[in-house]
């Protein structure tokens, strides 16, 4: 059970102040019969509720996948910084979503946003093992060496022994490489710290994959959509 205001607050319907003019103008109708108390308590996935004659679909979260652009910083809130969730739409904010671990403000890439806590811990738990693909460029050639040490776990500049992750070579050159990261922790900057320790640096990361879930490639850098049931499930079930 929850109260009405709450309700109609998470579906974008404005603040509370707001919502008690609505039911005071007779605006809202739950079970056929006109709302006169907007602090009442109902189960919203159970009753019928109508506002201004349009039924409304109640959800309790969201699910978001966005393709990160470059210079936003996965959180909730920075007082210099724009975030992921300013560039959401306000039909999204009301839910209070975050994102679903972080991507450093330069990488770019598969961001999950969402308000369902019991998911997000579930996909940020190294002992869930999630995989998280990244595309990578190098500024040096990536050897066989450096395959096997990012198998038996990089050992980063503060003493942190990473768990194994998989690294695949796409091209090498002198010049630089192109590669394939699968990690299953979230450290800070943690891909970029794992190629300083082998003597190399990251000038590109792109997060791919979350999972068994890809990016959308449709989706220029800063947009972003609504999970399908078919995408949640992948991750439920991961």
């Amino acid at each position: 059970m929850e109260r009405l205001d709450k309700i109609l607050s998470n579906l974008g319907y404005g603040s509370r102040k707001e919502i008690k003019a609505l039911v005071k103008a007779g605006a809202v109708i739950v079970d056929e019969k006109v709302v006169k108390d907007n602090g009442m308590q109902l189960d919203p996935e159970k009753s019928k509720i109508v506002v201004n004659g349009e039924e409304l679909t109640y959800r309790k979260y969201i699910y978001l996948m966005m393709n990160k652009p470059d210079g936003v910083i996965s959180a909730t809130f920075d007082s210099k910084d724009e975030t992921v969730i300013d560039l959401l739409y306000p039909e999204h904010q009301v839910f209070n979503p975050f994102p679903v671990g972080r991507l450093d403000k330069d990488t770019v890439g598969l961001l999950l946003i969402t308000n369902d806590g019991e998911l997000n811990h579930k996909l940020i738990s190294p002992k869930w093992h999630v995989d998280k693909v990244y595309y990578a460029e190098i500024d040096k050639a990536v050897d066989e060496k450096d395959i096997e040490r990012f198998k038996e776990g990089i050992e980063l500049d503060d003493g942190y022994k990473c768990m194994s992750a998989k690294l695949e070579i796409e091209e090498a050159t002198d010049e630089g490489s192109k590669v394939l990261v699968t990690v299953q922790e979230g450290k800070y900057h943690q891909v970029k710290r794992m190629f300083e320790a082998v003597g190399k640096k990251v000038v590109y990361l792109r997060r791919i994959k979350f999972g068994n879930l890809p990016l959308d490639e449709t989706l220029e850098e800063g947009e972003y959509r609504e999970l399908t049931e078919e995408e949640l499930n992948v991750l439920i079930n991961n």
